[in-house]
């Protein structure tokens, strides 16, 4: 065991841990078992890498003009800067994240995410120098790992930086079972289906014009989703602890969101007022409305399969995949897990939404204690909605068929809102009188034409083709 101390007091730690005393003081004070993205703690190693290459230009931008010998400041050793890029280079690769021991929910607006991503860059940069863990006097986790940073600018510039990654990810996905739906639309092109309103039947539709309905809601989140970036691409990376940029030189707050540019692709932007940029977290609130939306597209799609291939429908012709053994008790019983899932998913990102917005409104003058947990609660939506769209696609819609009936057979032709077709040509109480007669007699709209003569047969043929019951409304010239 190694000893270290702050201005609390000593704690002991194992010999070979890379976190710290900062790290355990956190584990000790926030008893919760929700751990942390590993996608935040990758960012976080890249927002220091950045900012130990935007270091290592400050310091010879000063060589080339000072003599930095003469100067009131010290600078670290070039040594160490390399040990520290080493570093932060293995954490934004995911290196050594057993050693970070923060949990998700925490206080103190991330400085124990910080001082546990610091701890181990220090640790990691010592090893690195042949050197001992724990030995801070030669780099130290705040005055080398911490170099021109706050926590109050590099945990929120983390996170936005994780969630643009994930964003593009949750993009991809959304394109890829929107692609898959328009497959099913393409493929079930005019086979009829009856339509429903308030779960009562309704007039006829089709499977293609379903599958339309959905790929469009789905079209609609992806173009919102591709917009998301934009609205969160500003960071205060340079601004310190309030975006006022004290005790931090120029010449890095100018330089610092460049070197992030280089290294994450990302197309972010310094702050036009890093103080706004650090107190004031509504851009999360607007980009997770965004993310609510497609929520809601998702419910309402897997809602509806969900139904339709229920055993509610004696003669479904919807059949939705078989994922795995329903129940323990009763054989062959087969539920429906995938919508099922969904369905918690996204009822997790109305929750996240709501905590979100409460939180980012519990900001207070000039920072947002907040942050950790609304960052959690952001990224754990932007992986459920991707978990949801890839399961939906893989699982639900690629392996759904629709059972298609004989013509003339089909449940629409027994349905009396299909006398709605016959409106424009018998008018609405003729059409009434044949649909009660359908109903009374539990026959088809033809068997009831044939004893009602209400309509020539062959015109009534025409009207109850497929593709004239989903026509787009009537022409005058239809009915001349």
């Amino acid at each position: 065991m190694r000893t270290e101390s702050d201005f609390l007091g000593e704690l002991q730690l194992p010999d070979d841990a890379l976190y710290g005393i900062h790290s355990l003081r956190a584990v000790e004070n926030f008893p919760d078992q929700t751990p942390f993205f590993i996608e935040w703690y990758k960012a976080v190693g890249l927002v220091k890498l950045a900012c130990y290459h935007t270091y290592d230009k400050f310091k010879s931008a000063a060589g080339n003009k000072f003599d930095i010998q003469k100067l009131p400041v010290s600078f670290i050793d070039d040594e160490i800067i390399r040990a520290l890029n080493h570093s932060a280079q293995k954490v934004s690769n995911g290196d050594y994240f057993e050693h970070f021991i923060v949990p998700a929910i925490q206080g103190g607006a991330g400085t124990s995410i910080n001082m546990n991503v610091n701890e181990i860059i220090a640790n990691v940069s010592l090893l690195y120098l042949n050197d001992s863990i724990g030995n801070y006097k030669r780099i130290d986790p705040f005055e080398q790992a911490n170099v021109f940073q706050s926590t109050n600018d590099v945990i929120p510039t983390a996170l936005t930086i994780a969630a643009m990654q994930l964003l593009n990810s949750l993009e991809d996905s959304i394109n890829n079972l929107r692609s898959a739906v328009e497959r099913k639309e393409s493929e079930y092109r005019n086979i009829l289906r009856q339509g429903y309103t308030q779960m009562q039947a309704a007039v006829p539709s089709t499977y293609d014009r379903l599958f339309s309905n959905y790929n469009n809601a789905l079209s609609r989140d992806w173009w919102r989703v591709s917009k998301c970036s934009e609205r969160i691409k500003e960071v205060n990376i340079g601004g310190g602890a309030i975006g006022t940029g004290i005790s931090i030189p120029r010449f890095f707050i100018m330089q610092v969101v460049k070197e992030l540019q280089h290294l994450t692709g990302l197309p972010i932007t310094r702050g036009e007022n890093l103080g706004d940029a650090t107190s004031n977290l509504d851009r999360f609130v607007e980009v997770h409305a965004t993310l609510k939306a497609h929520a809601v597209n998702l419910e309402k799609m897997v809602n509806d399969l969900r139904l339709l291939g229920s055993d509610l429908f004696a003669d479904r012709e919807l059949m939705i995949p078989q994922r795995q053994v329903g129940s323990s008790i009763m054989p062959g019983k087969i539920n429906p897990v995938i919508p099922e899932f969904v369905v918690s998913a996204v009822h997790k990102v109305y929750s996240n939404d709501q905590l979100i917005s409460n939180l980012c409104g519990q900001g207070c003058l000039d920072l947002n204690a907040y942050l950790p947990s609304i960052g959690h609660a952001f990224l754990d939506s932007l992986k459920l909605l991707t978990s949801c769209n890839h399961t939906i696609k893989k699982h639900l819609i690629n392996n759904l068929s629709i059972k298609t009936a004989k013509e003339n057979l089909h449940p629409v032709y027994f349905n009396p809102s299909v006398t709605t077709a016959l409106s424009p040509y018998i008018g609405y109480h003729q059409a009434a009188g044949l649909a009660k007669f359908m109903k009374d007699n539990a026959i088809s709209i033809f068997e009831a034409n044939v004893k009602t003569k209400t309509i020539d047969a062959d015109k009534l043929n025409e009207l109850m083709k497929p593709e004239a019951l989903i026509r787009q409304g009537y022409s005058l010239n239809d009915i001349k």
